[in-house]
């Protein structure tokens, strides 16, 4: 998952602090592991893992990542320390982020990028592939193999600790000579439980590329990875929880600027345009413009200044089949169709080979598609997935703030214990924040 630079937003849900309510106490069991063994707890996956938020992996953020979370509930059961590769205080601010300065008084929101106290350390030109930003690199132990960026169909690929300057801080070798897979990384000291989460960026690239700069992982190819990864992660007996891949269709970051408000702000200014028009796929790469529906997806960053900009040949920017919107813009019906169909295939896949190894499963997908239809009540705050306003999705509408890590290291926790007769306590969502408000 990459770093988002928001533009500008339309219609911003005006109510921007969730209700409380009052709490009630419920007697719960004696917090007990059961028969798993939990003294050496280790995390895989990509930027949620690593507790990425805001468009940008910084401390503060690591700090609230979900295995953290899980990890001190764990404590409670007698798991063991828990170490991340956290970015120094003097670095907190890591890769940069987006910080919320305000509102303007149509309610969109005021962002700034946070560019002092990085841990950024230089830029790396890769013949063939572009330039790779290089941090300051992390020695010691680690439980958190969160790498953002990294998909299942890289796992296995020697270069990439060479590609993905989050893993480059982790290997001792310097780019461009490192030669340590993910999977060998990951399994290299011994563990007793794990949780994994991998899967989800080889359907999001794709997805917030607007089906324009980046592939679906091929079915088979994901299928054989993910039995691969397991096989390993389990080689010697080893327990552990595993997610599905979320509907990235459902999040922030497509359902925030949309086709209607977008088409009614410009006719404030022309009341004569009737519709939109889109770059939307047509079949395998054939694309051609069309009308945009209520059911294309836009993006959210989505550049609204550009509305009704003419081209060189006078054409309308979005008003005009000859100057649409392009597709990097927009995740219309069709993208939207084959990436569903991918994320369904991928899950079917997780689900079968967590099954065949007695393993736990988080089911994401069922459980952040039934937020985004019925809301969430937890801890007496209530919660949805509106952008900033809903409190689990940060400024990014892709990664979760604190509250909402929290909230998927408590769904992780449930899981386990369901699986493994635990009872391992629960975090107290309300002690983690939402988006931070000026």
């Amino acid at each position: 998952m990459k770093n988002f630079k928001l533009y500008s937003y339309i219609f911003l849900s005006a109510g921007l602090l969730g209700l409380t309510a009052c709490r009630t106490n419920i007697d719960n069991p004696k917090p007990s592991a059961g028969s798993v063994n939990f003294s050496r707890y280790i995390a895989v996956g990509n930027s949620l893992t690593a507790g990425y938020a805001d468009g940008g992996l910084y401390r503060s953020g690591q700090l609230n990542s979900y295995p953290s979370i899980i990890a001190k509930q764990l404590q409670k059961v007698g798991g063991g320390t828990f170490t991340q590769p956290l970015f120094t205080e003097a670095q907190a601010n890591g890769s940069g982020y987006l910080k919320l300065m305000g509102f303007n008084p149509d309610g969109t929101p005021i962002t700034a990028p946070v560019t002092t106290n990085l841990a950024i350390t230089g830029i790396l030109p890769v013949p063939g592939f572009g330039n790779v930003t290089l941090y300051a690199k992390y020695a010691g132990d680690n439980n958190n193999y969160g790498v953002p960026g990294i998909k299942l169909l890289n796992i296995t690929y020697a270069p990439y600790g060479n590609l993905n300057g989050y893993f480059e801080r982790l290997l001792p070798g310097a780019a461009p000579t490192n030669s340590t897979t993910y999977l060998d990384y990951i399994t290299a000291k011994p563990f007793t439980f794990f949780t994994d989460w991998l899967g989800n960026n080889d359907a999001l690239g794709y997805a917030t590329s607007g089906g324009s700069g980046d592939v679906l992982t091929d079915k088979a190819t994901f299928a054989q990875l993910y039995t691969l990864s397991i096989s390993k992660l389990t080689a010697a007996g080893q327990k552990g929880a595993v997610a599905t891949v979320p509907d990235v269709t459902s999040i922030p970051y497509f359902n925030t600027v949309t086709v209607g408000a977008v088409l009614a702000a410009v006719q404030k200014a022309a009341p004569a345009v009737q519709a939109l028009y889109i770059n939307a796929l047509v079949s395998g790469n054939t694309y051609a413009p069309r009308i945009a529906t209520a059911n294309d997806l836009l993006v959210l960053t989505f550049p609204t200044s550009k509305m009704g900009v003419p081209n060189d040949n006078g054409y309308p920017y979005g008003l005009d089949p000859r100057n649409p919107i392009e597709t990097q813009y927009v995740l219309d019906v069709n993208e939207i169709a084959l990436t569903k169909d991918y994320v369904n295939s991928y899950n079917t896949t997780i689900k079968s080979i967590a099954g065949a190894n007695n393993l736990a499963v988080f089911d994401a997908f069922t459980f952040l598609n039934n937020v985004k239809a019925n809301g969430l009540i937890v801890d007496g705050i209530n919660l949805n997935s509106n952008y900033i306003s809903g409190g689990i999705f940060s400024l990014d509408g892709v990664h979760l703030t604190p509250r909402g890590y929290a909230i998927v290291a408590n769904e992780y926790i449930k899981a386990i214990n369901s699986k493994y007769g635990c009872s391992v306590p629960l975090a107290d969502v309300s002690s983690y924040p939402g988006v931070k408000f000026p």
